[in-house]
């Protein structure tokens, strides 16, 4: 079976390829085609995997091309973590949203609508190319905004593209740990929401909700990440556990103070990183796996460290450091090339899950996933002031899939001044127009 990582030039395909390499089942993945435009990041990624697989029998082959047509055919899953522009270009999402005072974080808020901006018309020729070449293929979309993306591609590829995330599988872990669960894979997560916008509403072990207990105690709730960071009074007020990224809208000024006063944003400490992880990784005289283990602990434990910092919730735990999201593709493509059923939290299309949607709408949901494809499973409504904030940041993914489709400059300021997080019709026609000024991806707004 071949599996294609567009973007296969990424920091994090290594992960990927680590869960490839312990699976043994039959009708596994055995190819793999690494493609991305740029092959110095390429050469490098491919040492690290070479010498992930030494020693290891049967190893999946691994091709790298920067050639996508040639990438996507013959492809069983084609997984996409693209990055348009690079992390330069999410520097400048920063940047530009800081100096208006807004948020600019990659998926969320000012800097979250453009990258999604430049990244939708990509997405959407992605898919067409996949639809001619690989018709056949599953895609497992984790190119951010991931929800916004997803459903995006979905208008070209339908249910044959499913969206993954990390965030509500490592919450859910988080939370089944504190409560005791032997095995937090067993546990029924009740999640709901929007991508990097969703909340856990009940956990059940062995058939009983254990939240309520959860909630009622203060030393269980301070024990873990997002009880630190949103406060025990908190989660007691809301009833349930945000999506750490809720962090930026319920704390958005404390967040935006931080990040304003950060020595560098988040996408410069990264991109400066991985310029010094590319660069070394391509030295043969140099173990490209230990430079990549070394840059990824860093990466791991400085995530959402501006966060954690305002809320003062300290340092990550290492149980939080080992990342997530590779496993969940691999449950993904196991479920459906082996038809073993199982339940993941997902980005799928709407299909009346949430009544508040429309049927297209790209929510994330638990979902059954079988040899058909992820199918959502039925939730409770929410409470009115998480449907308003859904329903809010819908509106604008709309707004933008509108803009990136048209062109328009007048839709792209509305996708602006419609989020949350913007809080001025006049910030969002400045915003456009500094976002057009650093990315040549956007010269498409007229």
């Amino acid at each position: 079976m071949q599996l294609t990582i567009l973007g296969g030039g990424g920091f994090r395909v290594p992960l990927v390829y680590r869960a490839l390499l312990g699976d043994r089942g039959a009708g596994r993945v055995t190819r793999v085609v690494l493609q991305d435009p740029d092959a110095g990041r390429l050469h490098a990624v491919s040492r690290v995997l070479d010498e992930q697989a030494a020693g290891v029998p049967d190893a999946p082959e691994v091709v790298a091309t920067t050639d996508l047509d040639e990438a996507l055919r013959g492809a069983d899953f084609v997984f996409s973590a693209i990055r348009v522009g690079g992390l330069e270009g999410r520097a400048n999402d920063e940047r530009v949203a800081l100096a208006e005072g807004v948020l600019g974080q990659e998926t969320v808020g000012a800097g979250g609508i453009a990258y999604g901006l430049r990244t939708v018309p990509v997405a959407v020729g992605i898919a067409a190319r996949i639809a001619r070449l690989a018709p056949d293929a599953w895609v497992i979309n984790f190119t951010n905004p991931a929800g916004l993306v997803t459903e995006a591609m979905s208008r070209r590829l339908g249910d044959r593209v499913i969206g993954i995330c990390d965030s509500p599988v490592g919450l859910g872990r988080r939370i089944a740990r504190v409560l005791g669960a032997t095995d937090p894979a067993e546990a029924w997560i009740d999640y709901v929401g929007l991508n990097h916008l969703g909340w856990v509403r009940g956990l059940r072990i062995a058939g009983r909700d254990e939240l309520p207990r959860l909630l009622a105690d203060p030393a269980l709730l301070g024990s873990f990440e997002e009880g630190r960071l949103f406060g025990a009074d908190w989660l007691r007020s809301l009833g349930a556990i945000p999506n750490e990224y809720l962090h930026y809208y319920y704390f958005n000024r404390e967040t935006v103070r931080a990040y304003q006063e950060a020595e560098r944003t988040r996408g410069a400490f990264l991109r400066d990183q991985q310029a010094r992880f590319y660069a070394e990784a391509g030295d043969p005289a140099v173990s490209a796996l230990a430079a990549w283990d070394r840059t990824r602990a860093e990466r791991e434990a400085t995530y959402m460290a501006e966060n954690r910092e305002s809320a003062g919730a300290g340092e990550r735990e290492a149980d939080d450091l080992s990342g997530g999201y590779e496993k969940v593709a691999l449950a993904l493509m196991r479920a459906i090339a082996r038809d073993e059923r199982t339940t993941l939290i997902l980005n799928v299309r709407n299909r009346g899950t949430l009544t508040v949607l429309d049927a297209d709408a790209v929510i994330e949901v638990p979902c059954l996933v079988d040899a058909n494809g992820a199918h959502p499973v039925a939730v409770d409504p929410l409470p009115g002031h998480a449907t308003g904030l859904v329903c809010s940041v819908k509106a604008v993914e709309r707004e933008v899939l509108s803009a990136a489709e048209s062109g328009s400059r007048t839709t792209a300021v509305k996708a602006f001044a419609l989020h949350p997080l913007v809080d001025s019709v006049t910030v969002a026609r400045r915003l456009v127009d500094g976002y057009r000024a650093v990315h040549p991806g956007l010269a498409y707004l007229g």
